[in-house]
Order: C-alpha cells, then structure tokens, then sequence
C-alpha cells in the first residue's frame, strides 16, 4: 500500500539524511550541468494545426517570400522636435546608416527602406508606411527567418545595435515586433525572490522557530533548480513557450513550500508525543504525505489535460510546468524527511523569538489534542468552526451567494493577447508601440498577411484587393506580392483598430465568412488571412471552444479520484462544486480588474487588456490541482476523525479545526508568492499571479473555513456515504480507509458507513 511504502521510504531518508541530501546535490548539480550543455531558449510559437491562420503561414512558406518568419521593426523619429525628415539630410543619412547596419546584423533576410522611399519621393515613402504623413517618424521593418533558425542571440545583436547607435546617431531609437515577443526573457527573478522572503516569514510567524522555517524554502530551492534545469533541458528538445519558466517557477515555489508545510506540522505532532524523529519523520510521510502525492499527481493530471485543446505550445507548456510539480512531490517525500532527520528534535519546540510570539497558554483540553506550539490557535478555530456548524444554513446561503456575486463578471470575459501597448512606458517595446500608432494608426501594430492561391483563377487578386481594401475595418493594403515560381502572392493589410482591440478580431472573422469567400466565388482558387494577430485570435478562439471540454474532463476525473480516495459520493461532488465556485471567482475577479480596470493602478497595469487567450484553460488547471491540495488535506483529517469517533459534527470541528492553521499558513504563503508574480511588467504574468492568489485566498478562507463546514453539517452522516455495491468494486483509496491508516497513524478505524 501507498501509506506503507511512504512510511519507509520517509523513516530510511530520515535515518540517512545526509546519503540523501549528497544525492539531491549531485541531481542538482546534474541538471544544471545538463541544461547549460543541452538546454534551449524559450521561444513562443501560438500557431495549431487546422486553424486559419496556420494555413496561410503554410501557404506563404510555400511561396518561399520570407514572410512567414519572425518580424521586427525599429522606429526612429529625430531627436530635435522641429526635424523632418522630408527636409534635413543629416536626419535622413542617420536613417540610410541605421539600416544598413540592421540589415548586415545575422539571419536579417532583409528591411525596408524608408530613406530610399523618401529619395522617390515623400508620397512613395507615406503611401508605403514608412514615413508618417508629417515626417515625423519612420520605420524600418526587419525580415527574419522562421522560429526554428533564430535564438535569443538574434534578439540581443539587434537590441545591443540600438543601444550604440543611440549614442551615435541624432534619432530616438525604439524597437518592438515578435521578435521581441518570442525571445524577451520573462520576469520572474525579483518575484521569486520577493516570494521566498515572504514565504520565510510567514514560516516564522506559524512555527516560531528559524529552523523549521528555513526546511521547507531549502527544499522548495532545491527542487525549483532541478524542475526549471530539466525544463531547460527540455527546451532543448522542443519549443517550450516563453511563459513555462516563470509559472513553474510560481507554482512550482507554491506547492513545494506547502508540501513540505504540510508534512513538517505532522512531524511536529509527532514529535510532541514523545516519538524519536526518524519514526516521526516516517509517520508523517505516511499520513501527510500520502494527500501530497494524491494532491500533486492531481495537480499534474489536471495541467497534462490540456492537451486536449491541440494547441502544441500549451501542451509543451504544461507538460514543463507538471515536471516542476513533479519535482516538488518528489522531494517532499525524500528530501524533506532527510532534513527532518538531520534536525533532530529541534524541531520539537519554538526558538525564543518564537516562544515569545505564543504568549498564551492552550487550555488542558487543548494541549491534549494538539501538543503542537500554538495549539490556542487550534481551540479558536474549534469555536469558529462550531460556531459555523451550529449555523450552517445562513453561512452556506451567504458564502456561496458571495461567490457566485463575484462570478458574474465571467459572463464578460473576452479573451485576447494584450500587445505592447499594455507594457509600461520603461520598456522599448512601448514606446515603439506609440510611436507607430501616433505616425501611422494604431492598426499598423497588428498588420494582417493574407495569403492567396490563384489557381484557376487569373482575375481573382484584383478583386481580392478591392473587396479587402473596401472592408470598413481595413485602413490600408500593402502593394501585392507574386511568387513567380508558385503564383502565390502576399497581401499585408492594416486594420483601423489595435490587435487587442475587439473590432480586430470582428475584422478578421468578416474577412474570413464574406470578404474572401465573395472575392474568390466557388472557383479553386482560395485565400487565408494570418499574420500574428489572426493567429492569436484564432488560439483564443480554438481554446474557448476546448474550455467546456477540458472543464468537464476535469471534473469527471478529480470526481472519480475522489470518491475512491474518501469512499463517498456526496463528498467528492460537493468538493467539486465547491472548486468551481472558487475558481468561478477568480475568473470574475480578474475579468474585473483586466478588463474593466477596477484596481488595476494597485498591480502597474497600464491600460486595460483582454484576458490572455490560455490563461483561463492553464488557471483551470492549476487551480483546480491546487485546490484538491487542500481538499484532500483537510477532509483526510476529517476522515481520520470521523474513523476514529464515529461521529459527523465532531469530525468536522476536530478536523477544519486541526488543519486550520496549517492551511493559512500554506494559502499565505501561495497568495504572498503568486502576488510577487503579479506586479511584473508582463500583463500575462500578472493575470496567473492575480488569477492563482485571489483563487488561493478564496478556497482557503470562504470555502475551506465557511463552506465546507457548513455543508458536512448539513449532509450529516450521509457525508460519507457509498452504496455497497460500489464499495465492492472500489479498489482501496490511499487516504483514511483501511487498516493501513491505522499502522501509519496509530489510531484505529472504524467500520465505514455503507448502504446495506
């Protein structure tokens, strides 16, 4: 059995801690050898095969124009504000050497010429987008090959160009495109930090001892640096999206400290009762390390499911973050009992800072049932608790009522990809972003490339481009680009409205459904619109469609494991309807702050965004992983309780009431730790930072000290039950359930309760 495998597997790390300890070093230094070696760049690739927009990039390859790599653009306007550059040669010689340097930088296919255009003329230069209509400001687009021949190398040569000939030339700089956007290095640094500190404090103030703080953050840096290094690793190997280190890193330092939270309070109670640490070490493995093993392969299930939305990026991304989350499972259940092992009975009692901070002496009731430091917190939770039991009804009623109230902005949500215009004016990208919307609209930020196969058909481009050029939601049409060998031309077209915009994507879906099936008719001819914008749209689209899908996938799963782990039906449903309403709110929370801008100053957000495409399925996900952590390890003590006397209302006061303080601490320190994430630069950071830790803070407060009492109460004993032929057919769950527990937890079961 699990229970009895964890046990010796936590008792023989904790008798050799320090065997165990050499070998999570050497698998450290392993790792990082390995992704320094091996390792790859994160790069960003939001395509999936069947959409629209993949057709088009896969017509345009085959045209061989160049057009369907990666894109930059540098954007230049004269630093003396009365300079045109219709009339100051010294301004337009700066602009001829700023482009021929770009175009002699590595893997640079080629760039438009904005000085050569204003020597043809100035209308050619405006007509052509490359000069504003004042003469103010000029671009010159940059033509890369596709994704798979570039690096990050790429993006520092050119970057580190602007920055010399800042100093040498008489023109503000600015750069921005998807070259950018694929191999900008994330945020992430400071927030882990941030997090860390945070995290160590909260430790502190919950055990009142530097040595009990200082486990479970060694062991989360530890497996941080061999989850991130084989995501590395794994990069090497294939694209992993820009966003994986930095919300493995969130998660991964999330889970890993609650984890080991989870398993040093057990240890501790052990402790107390007079155990020697090595079988403390073990027996706390085997109780609170079995719902870590359940919660975190749940975690992993979940993440891994969103493969079934067939965006490759989010498969690749969830398949980086679960092996973090992996990492931190494995340590916690190694790693963590060896340090155990290694403190002794330390561990045993608070330093002095710590004694002085648990002033108050528990009651005999109290230290009876929680010889743990702190156990007045526990007696204030039992009065909360009961106080909740004996009202059940107006705090289910109120607490759901609130929930739901904070789920009706999702009826807004609109899903998107904010682009640079939602950065902060520090970043070059920004500035470059405002600088093209104010010479040329803002549409020029997201051009469309339409991508036409003739076939058949000779006259079909000219109608192409003035049934395109006419559409209402199309500032401008690019002169048409023929593929000789082929006959496939390129046709890049500039909405009126920015790419976050919702008239965008409006534009795109016309031109697909009634522009282009117009021009074209029922011949054999055909024609894609692409470009990053359509792509990303067609993404947001793609997994909203997948999102009912998923969403049930994981719920009938997370259903199942449940029932077989608690041997209940009524349980099980009720903690699956209860994640949803949490996670409902979360989504609520962040339509309101992102979209509607409702405190989005407090978090350094610019402007208001759409919500990332992704992020909804990726938060489902991990929340929903999240959220069965403390489900599982809240009913497994209410379990036990229940094993134990046999009695509802009991088990349910002794057990919120025993695993109260553990939980918020662990939901303190998630929520200190995602919200390090969310004042990062990156809008799509911030919304998994403030997405995860209104989440976190919702289940751990609301639902876990509110709602779930309140309803156990109201089920009564029906809380667990399972029909007899059911129970029949279950294998034995890992969790509170036969005599197994009972070695692991010295305590003896009682019979379960079953429909005979």
């Amino acid at each position: 059995m699990l229970s009895k495998a964890l046990l010796r597997l936590g008792a023989s790390a904790a008798r050799h801690p320090w065997r165990v300890i050499a070998a999570w070093l050497i698998a450290a230094t392993l790792a990082v050898l390995a992704a320094i070696a091996f390792g790859g760049r994160t790069a960003d690739s939001m395509t999936a095969p069947g959409l629209d927009s993949q057709r088009a990039a896969e017509l345009i390859e085959r045209a061989g124009t160049g057009q369907e790599g990666m894109t930059a653009q540098v954007v230049v306007t004269p630093l003396d504000d009365g300079t045109t550059f219709f009339d100051d040669d010294g301004a337009r010689t700066a602009l001829t050497r700023l482009r021929a340097e770009v175009k002699r930088l590595p893997h640079v296919l080629g760039t438009s010429d904005p000085a050569g255009a204003l020597d043809a003329g100035g209308d050619t230069a405006v007509r052509d987008g490359l000069v504003s209509a004042d003469g103010r400001i000029a671009v010159v687009r940059v033509q890369y090959p596709d994704q798979s021949r570039l690096s990050a190398e790429d993006l520092d040569a050119l970057v580190d160009l602007g920055d010399r000939l800042r100093a040498e030339l008489p023109l503000r700089i600015e750069m921005g495109g998807n070259l950018f956007y694929a191999f900008s290095d994330p945020d992430g640094g400071a927030s882990e930090l941030i997090g860390l500190l945070a995290a160590a404090a909260i430790l502190f103030l919950a055990f009142g001892s530097l040595v009990a703080a200082a486990l479970p953050i060694g062991m989360a840096v530890f497996g941080l640096t061999v989850g991130v290094a084989t995501m590395t690793v794994l990069a090497g190997v294939t694209e992993v999206p820009t966003f994986a280190p930095v919300l493995g890193s969130m998660v991964g330092l999330g889970v890993g400290i609650d984890y080991a939270l989870f398993v040093l309070a057990r240890h501790r109670e052990y402790l107390a009762c007079g155990l020697d640490p090595q079988a403390a070490a073990g027996r706390a493995v085997a109780t609170a390390g079995r719902p870590v093993v359940f919660a975190g392969g749940t975690v992993v299930v979940s993440i891994l499911g969103l493969a079934v939305a067939n965006v490759p990026f989010m498969t690749v991304g969830g398949l980086a973050v679960s092996i973090v989350v992996l990492t931190m499972v494995l340590a916690s259940v190694t790693l963590l009992p060896a340090f155990l092992g290694a403190a002794g009975p330390r561990l045993a009692r608070a330093g002095r800072i710590g004694r002085a901070l648990q002033t108050r002496k528990p009651g005999r009731l109290a230290r009876r049932r929680d010889p743990v430091a702190g156990a007045a917190h526990a007696a204030g939770w039992r009065r909360w608790i009961g106080h909740v039991s004996r009202h059940p009804v107006p705090y289910a009623v109120g607490a759901a009522g609130l929930l739901l109230t904070a789920t009706l902005p999702v009826l807004g949500l609109r899903v998107g990809l904010p682009d640079d215009g939602s950065l902060p004016p520090s970043r070059t990208e920004r500035r470059a972003y405002d600088l093209v919307a104010e010479g040329f609209g803002p549409g020029t930020n997201g051009p469309l490339v339409i991508a036409a196969d003739p076939t058949g058909d000779p006259g079909v481009l000219d109608r192409l481009v003035g049934a395109v050029a006419a559409d209402p939601g199309i500032a401008s049409v690019a002169p048409t680009h023929i593929d000789r060998a082929t006959g496939i031309a390129t046709l890049v077209v500039f909405p009126t409205t920015s790419p976050q915009d919702k008239a965008t994507a409006d534009t795109i879906a016309r031109l697909r459904t009634d522009v282009l099936p117009t021009a074209i008719g029922h011949g054999p001819a055909r024609a894609h619109v692409g470009g990053a914008a359509a792509s990303l749209s067609d993404v947001g689209q793609r997994t909203s469609q997948r999102l009912p899908v998923f969403v049930a996938a994981v719920l009938a799963m997370s259903f199942l494991l449940l029932m077989l782990v608690f041997r209940s039906i009524l349980v099980p449903l009720k903690a699956v309807l209860l994640n949803l309403l949490s996670i409902g709110a979360a989504y609520g929370i962040m339509v309101a702050v992102f979209q509607w801008g409702w405190g989005g100053a407090l978090i350094g957000l610019e402007a208001t965004v759409p919500i990332v495409s992704f992020i909804p399925m990726f938060l489902f996900a991990i929340l929903f992983g999240l959220s069965m952590d403390y489900e599982v390890f809240l009913l497994s003590r209410v379990r036990e309780e229940y094993l134990r006397t046999g009695d509802n209302v009991t088990a349910i006061v002794e057990g919120v009431s025993r695993t109260a303080r553990i939980i918020t601490s662990a939901a303190l320190i998630m929520v200190a730790v995602f919200l390090s994430f969310a004042v990062a630069d990156d809008p799509s950071t911030k919304m998994f930072g403030l997405g995860l830790a209104t989440a976190i803070f919702i289940d751990a407060t609301v639902v876990r000290m509110v709602l779930v009492p309140a309803t156990m109460t109201l089920l009564g004993r029906t809380n667990w039950w399972l029909p007899k032929w059911l129970d029949r057919m279950l294998p034995r769950g890992p969790v509170g359930t036969d005599a197994t527990d009972a070695e692991s937890t010295g305590e003896a079961p009682r019979p379960r309760l079953v429909d005979r």
